[in-house]
């Protein structure tokens, strides 16, 4: 299964990636470090989850959920964001994306959103 890791700080992709290689599900990734990087790289790559954080330079995580779901409606995308509030929450979801991960990431709730998702 191919992952698209979508945060503007190399550290954050990095962490995320060594989880999910951890896991065992043997996933394939491609990064991109703003929406609007990830939105090209979604076109091109057709992954088959997307991990996104709200807040990057360019064009933010929210914008580029909506432009990828105009794209693929059927697109599986997690939202991540160090800000937990309750409003970000209800605008990730609302523009399309099926969960939401408030950062630090703990391994346990990032593969229980995954597994929820993926249905695997």
């Amino acid at each position: 299964m191919k992952v698209l890791l979508v945060d503007d700080a190399v550290f954050v992709r990095m962490s995320l990636k060594k989880i999910l290689e951890d896991s065992g599900y043997g996933f394939d990734f491609v990064e991109a470090s703003s929406g609007t990087e990830a939105l090209e790289k979604y076109k091109i790559s057709k992954p088959d989850l997307v991990i996104m954080d709200i807040t990057m330079p360019e064009m933010d995580g929210i914008t580029a959920v909506k432009k990828i779901k105009e794209i693929d409606n059927d697109a599986k995308i997690i939202m991540c964001s160090a800000m937990g509030y309750q409003e970000k929450v209800v605008d990730a979801i609302t523009a399309g994306a099926l969960d939401f991960i408030v950062k630090p990431y703990e391994k346990e709730k990032i593969m229980a959103s995954i597994k929820k998702v993926l249905n695997i």
